[in-house]
């Protein structure tokens, strides 16, 4: 993932957390809520203790949750769902490698919340909600509330994949190195700043070799989907139901192609297109982050008097690229000793373009730096980066540079992308650069990448509904279709919203909801080709 940009595979994103911006009016509820299972297991990294045992043969202790740890990104249990149900927490033992699962062990957290009616109770419905590297058990409960309709049928379940929060995480730098990763320039525009760039990148990566040695050669998505496979099994279903989103529609791809015939009902929404590469992604987003600043400033103008920060698309976004501009030579205050740089900047925008319910933060963010005010978009910066409330980091950012590296096989240098800017550039005139140069985050990786794309082909799976959002900024409209595609005819079965923001189902849009529910909750494919919105 480059310094303050999403990752090319994204997730949903974490709220902006009031408090710190409490000032300026950012109400939104603060970081996600998680838990983890009472033993602390999760983040003890691999051991032998369990050598030589089938885990598939393992029963579930389940638990109440406690606050989550910092991996998971802080904050408080997880209030209990509408009628009173309360979610419980797991661990869930798996092999290091699965090519020796009797062999060394990680423990893998888990949450769920039963379902309401246990008498016409399918099974578990498990959730991924991208990333990689977000964490499902800090997530699941902060958006029960979206999928309550789906709890009357389901134990709703997910998980801290494999290197992610309590599920033997990832650890690189340290928070001070950590801020300091994040405010450097990430878009080089000289020898000196290439040299420093380039110094950064390594450094973060040596940190990840040195306190993740044993754990990076076993964090790729294939690992994970068979981790879900174990899942299944262990929670006693014969079929995996599952609902994956931005990069969890990648994981249940896999898993599909692994296990066609262990598929049951399936959805993914917030598509990753499968054929492309690291750089045809990142070019992807630029174009997808591109549009979704153009609907941003489209909107803002529509909204009259109340658009302070220009009467047109056009100047809004010159005027956006001219602060960024000035924040590299002149950074502005931001929260507490820190300051607001160019990279942070374009981190808070991004953070905003993830969801339309943002925008209102981004006009007031862009407004007050106008006015020599970084603070809301340091806040939405931090949110992006997983910075906690206390200073220290989730574990999204290692996480995610790990199972990208991990998953991509190619490996660029700085000569690759200096060729590659002319075409980012043109694909965004704001964000290209960022996305060229976060080209070089695997680049001296401790472990080499699997392949250019995943294979999800999926002949003799059932129908899984794609659900791809017009207006999707981190994962662009059209790789829904290809996803359909290529799990194989009479699989995929697109669905389109034409919407803002990253995913459709947490729209709310009611015509994409009884699309999905119908098919979750009462098997009813719906027609292919179905727009919505």
């Amino acid at each position: 993932m480059p310094h303050s940009l999403p990752p090319r595979r994204s997730s949903r994103r974490a709220r902006p957390r009031a408090g710190a911006v409490a000032l300026v009016g950012l109400s939104l509820a603060v970081s996600l809520t998680a838990c983890s299972d009472d033993s602390g297991g999760g983040g003890d990294g691999p051991t032998n203790g369990a050598s030589g045992s089938d885990p598939r043969g393992q029963s579930l202790s389940w638990k109440s949750c406690p606050a989550p740890d910092q991996a998971q990104g802080t904050g408080d249990k997880p209030s209990p769902l509408p009628g009173g149900t309360r979610w419980q927490c797991a661990t869930m033992r798996a092999p290091l490698d699965w090519k020796e699962p009797k062999g060394a062990s990680i423990d893998l957290a888990l949450i769920r919340a039963k379902a309401k009616d246990q008498g016409k109770r399918i099974g578990s419905l498990v959730f991924n909600f991208g990333g990689p590297g977000g964490s499902g058990v800090a997530t699941l409960p902060a958006f029960g509330d979206t999928y309550e309709t789906l709890r009357d049928r389901y134990d709703l379940v997910s998980f801290d994949p494999r290197g992610v929060g309590r599920s033997a995480p990832v650890e690189c730098e340290n928070p001070k190195q950590l801020d300091q990763y994040f405010a450097q320039d990430n878009t080089p525009d000289d020898e000196a700043e290439r040299n420093e760039f380039v110094t950064g990148t390594k450094n973060f990566n040596a940190a990840c070799e040195k306190n993740s040695r044993a754990v990076l050669p076993h964090v790729s998505t294939t690992d994970a989907a068979r981790d879900m496979d174990l899942l299944r099994q262990v929670l006693g279903d014969k079929k995996l139901n599952y609902f994956g989103i931005s990069y969890g529609t990648e994981l249940g791809g896999v898993y599909a192609h692994l296990f066609p015939k262990r598929v049951g009902r399936a959805v993914f929404d917030a598509v990753v297109d499968p054929t492309e590469n690291s750089e045809q992604g990142s070019l992807g987003q630029a174009k997808g982050f591109q549009l979704a600043l153009d609907n941003f400033a489209d909107d803002c103008v529509k909204q009259g008097e109340d658009c302070t920060i220009g009467n047109s698309r056009d100047a809004i976004e010159k005027r956006v690229a001219k602060l960024l501009k000035d924040l590299d030579t002149k950074p502005l205050p931001g929260l507490g000793e820190r300051r607001l740089t160019q990279s942070a900047g374009t981190g808070g925008i991004a953070q905003a373009l993830y969801s339309k319910d943002y925008w209102p933060y981004l006009r007031e963010g862009l407004q007050q730096a106008y006015d020599g005010d970084g603070r809301v978009l340091m806040a939405l910066s931090d949110a992006m980066n997983g910075r906690n409330e206390d200073g220290s980091y989730s574990n999204i950012t290692a996480a995610n540079v790990a199972i990208n590296c991990a998953d991509d096989k190619e490996r660029y240098s700085m000569a690759d992308v200096e060729k590659k800017l002319p075409e980012f550039r043109e694909a965004s005139p704001l964000f290209g650069d960022f996305l060229a140069w976060s080209l070089v985050s695997c680049t001296d990786w401790a472990v080499r990448g699997a392949a250019s794309h995943p294979d999800v082909s999926a002949p003799g799976a059932p129908p899984i509904l794609v659900v791809g959002n017009t207006g999707d900024p981190a994962t662009p409209y059209e790789g829904a279709a290809r996803m359909a595609k290529q799990l194989g005819k009479g699989v995929g079965v697109e669905i389109t919203y034409k919407g803002q923001g990253h995913g459709s189902y947490d729209s709310g849009d009611a015509c994409v909801r009884k699309a999905v529910d119908g098919y979750l909750l009462n098997g009813t494919v719906p027609k292919a080709g179905t727009v919505c919105g």
